[in-house]
C-alpha cells in the first residue's frame, strides 16, 4: 500500500525548495544529448585535416588549438555530464598523452547509438553489458593486428612522432620536430630488468617566442629561464663544478623580538661588519669546496653576490624546485641544504654553464652534463600562440614515442584499425544471444566514427569512403585507411602513418567507461544555486516585496 502524500494533512517535503529533479528516460536522454553536443564540437578537429578551435577566456586570453584535452579544459563547461567528458579527456591525456579528441568523440558516439537502443526499449544495463563485452573483444583485436617493433628503432619512432604532429598546427615542421622528440625520449629512456622505462618529467620544455619553429633545439642539459645575478660575474664557465643549494645566501633575521641598542656609529659599523663577515664566510665555504657555479633555490643577498663575483663564481637564484631536481639528476650533484656541510663530492659537473641571450631575455644553459638523463627542449616560434601550441604538440609527440618505447607495438592510423575492429565485432555479435548482440553491433557502428569523421574533415563523402573501406578490409587489406591528403583510400602502413597500440586501447577503455557511467544515471537531483537565491532575495527587496 502506498503511503499517502499528506501525513495528517501536512505535505511531506523531502527535497529542499528550489531543487530540480529529472527522472527516468528524460534524464537519460538529456545526458546523452549533452554528450552528443560535446562530441559534435570535438569532431571537426579530428585528424590532419581537422579544424582548430579558438577559445577566449573571461580575461580575454586566447588559446588556439585542436588538442582535445586543451579544448575541453579551456571550455568552461557547466553541465555535470560535460564535466565527466572533460575528465575522460584528462584521463586519456594523463595515461597515454594522445588520442584525447578520439576518446571523447567515441564516447559521444557510443551514447548516441545507445539512445537508438533505449528508444527500442532495450534496458541501459543490457547496453552497458554489451558495450563491456565489445570493448574486451576490441582490445583483443588490437593485440592481434598490432605490429611488434624494437623500442629503440629510431625510424619507426620518428614516424610515430610525425603522425602525432601532422594533425596539429606545427604540421609543416613535423619532420624536423619529430627528430628532436625521438632523440629526447631515447636520451632519458632507461632499461630496468629487460623493460624500458621513460620518465617524461626528465625532459624540461622551455619556450621563448622569437625566430621560428625551425630554431627549436634539443639541449643535452638544462635550460633555466633566469639570468646571472650579478653583472660582475663571469657569463660563461667551462668545466663547471656546480653547487646546488636549497638554502638562502642571506642572513636570517632573528625570529623573536630582540632589541639592539646601538648608540654610536662604531657599534652600527661593527654590526654591519659582523653581517658582512657571516656572508663572506658562507661564500668562502662554497669557494673552498671548489665550486665555480652556484645554483640557488632561494635568495642571494647583494653582499653575497658581490663576494661571489669577486671569487669569479657564476650564480643564479630562485630556481624552481622541479628544475633543481633535474639539475641534480643531470649533473650528478647533490642538493645541499646546509652550506656548512658542503664538500667537493656534493658538486655536480657540466662541461659548460653559460648565459645566452634568447630573444629579449637572458637564459642560463647548463650543457655537457655527466649523466644527461635530464635534458631540455627549447621551443621557439613566431608568436606566443604558436609557441604554446608547439609545446602541446611536442608533449603529445613525446608521449606517443614513450608509449612505443614502453610497449613496443604499433598499428597503422588513418582509421584502418577501427575498421578492422568494427568488422571483428560484427562477427563476434553473431555469436551472442539476446539483446546484448544489438549493443555489440552498435559498438561496431560507433567505432567507425573515426574513419568516417577523418573523411568528412577532409571534405570527402563519408558514406562512399566507409563502403569501400569495409570492402577492402573484407578482402584482407587490413591497413586500408583514409588518405586525407589525396582524398582516397590507401595503405596506411606504406604511407608510414603509425600510432602506438597503447593509445588506441586507452581510447576504447576511456570511452566505454564514460559511456557506461552516463548510461547508468536515471535520476538527476540538482540543488538550487546559492547565487540565484541571493539574486531573487535582492530582487524582492528592491521591488519592495521584502519581508517586513
Amino acid at each position: 500500500m502506498s503511503a499517502p502524500s499528506h501525513a495528517g494533512g501536512t505535505p511531506v517535503i523531502i527535497l529542499k525548495e528550489g531543487t530540480q529533479r529529472t527522472r527516468g528516460r528524460e534524464a537519460q536522454l538529456n545526458n546523452i544529448m549533452v554528450a552528443k553536443i560535446i562530441a559534435e564540437t570535438m569532431k571537426s578537429s579530428l585528424g590532419p585535416r581537422g579544424m582548430d578551435k579558438m577559445l577566449v577566456d573571461s580575461f580575454g586570453d586566447v588559446v588556439i588549438t585542436n588538442d582535445g584535452a586543451t579544448i575541453l579544459k579551456e571550455m568552461d563547461v557547466e553541465h555535470p555530464v560535460a564535466k565527466m567528458l572533460v575528465e575522460v579527456a584528462k584521463a586519456q591525456d594523463a595515461e597515454v598523452g594522445d588520442g584525447t579528441t578520439t576518446s571523447v568523440v567515441l564516447a559521444g558516439e557510443l551514447l548516441a547509438k545507445a539512445e537508438e537502443l533505449i528508444e527500442k526499449e532495450v534496458h541501459p544495463s543490457v547496453i552497458i553489458e554489451g558495450y563491456k563485452k565489445a570493448a574486451t573483444k576490441a582490445l583483443e583485436i588490437y593485440d592481434k593486428i598490432a605490429i611488434p617493433v624494437k623500442p629503440t628503432d629510431k625510424e619507426v619512432l620518428k614516424k610515430v612522432a610525425k603522425t602525432s604532429m601532422v594533425s596539429k598546427l606545427v604540421a609543416e615542421e613535423a619532420d624536423f620536430l619529430a627528430d628532436i622528440v625521438v632523440e629526447a625520449v631515447l636520451k632519458v629512456a632507461e632499461k630496468v630488468n629487460d623493460k624500458w622505462h621513460v620518465d617524461l618529467d626528465n625532459i624540461k620544455i622551455e619556450k621563448k617566442e622569437g625566430q621560428s619553429l625551425r630554431d627549436t633545439r634539443l639541449i643535452e642539459g638544462i635550460v633555466l629561464d633566469k639570468e646571472v645575478v650579478h653583472p660582475g660575474m663571469p657569463k660563461i664557465v667551462h668545466d663547471a663544478k656546480i653547487a646546488i643549494l636549497d638554502a638562502s645566501l642571506e642572513i636570517e633575521k632573528t625570529e623573536f623580538d630582540a632589541k639592539l641598542n646601538i648608540e654610536t656609529p662604531e657599534q652600527m659599523r661593527a654590526f654591519m661588519k659582523q653581517e658582512e663577515e657571516m656572508l663572506k664566510e658562507m661564500v668562502e665555504k662554497i669557494a673552498a669546496s671548489g665550486a665555480n657555479v652556484v645554483l640557488c633555490q632561494k635568495g642571494i643577498d647583494d653582499m653575497a653576490q658581490h663576494f661571489l663575483a669577486r671569487k669569479g663564481i657564476l650564480a643564479v637564484r630562485r630556481i624552481k624546485k622541479s628544475d633543481m631536481d633535474k639539475i641534480a639528476k643531470a649533473t650528478g650533484g647533490r642538493i645541499i641544504t646546509r652550506i656548512e656541510e658542503i664538500s667537493e663530492k656534493d658538486l655536480g659537473r657540466a662541461k659548460l654553464v653559460e648565459e645566452r641571450k634568447v630573444g629579449e631575455d637572458k637564459m642560463v644553459f647548463i650543457e655537457g652534463c655527466q649523466n644527461p638523463k635530464a635534458i631540455s627542449i627549447l621551443i621557439r616560434g613566431g608568436t606566443k600562440r604558436i609557441v604554446d601550441e608547439a609545446e602541446r604538440s611536442i608533449k603529445d609527440a613525446l608521449n606517443v614515442v614513450k608509449d612505443v618505447v614502453v610497449e613496443g607495438k604499433i598499428v597503422a592510423g588513418g582509421g584502418a584499425p577501427e575498421v578492422e575492429v568494427s568488422l571483428g565485432l560484427r562477427d563476434y555479435a553473431k555469436t551472442l544471444a539476446g539483446k546484448e548482440q544489438l549493443a555489440v553491433e552498435k559498438f561496431a557502428e560507433a567505432i567507425e566514427v573515426v574513419p568516417s569523421q577523418l573523411a568528412e574533415n577532409a571534405g570527402l563523402d563519408p558514406i562512399e569512403i566507409m563502403v569501400s573501406l569495409r570492402a577492402k578490409h573484407k578482402d584482407g587489406q587490413k591497413w586500408a585507411g583514409v588518405n586525407v591528403f589525396e582524398g582516397k583510400i590507401d595503405d596506411m602502413h606504406k604511407l608510414e602513418v603509425l600510432e602506438p597500440v597503447l593509445v588506441k586501447k586507452q581510447v576504447i577503455k576511456s570511452a566505454v567507461e564514460a559511456a557506461s557511467m552516463i548510461l547508468k544515471i536515471d535520476d538527476i537531483i540538482s540543488a538550487s544555486r546559492l547565487e540565484e537565491k541571493e539574486k531573487e532575495k535582492k530582487g524582492k527587496e528592491e521591488s519592495g516585496f521584502g519581508e517586513e
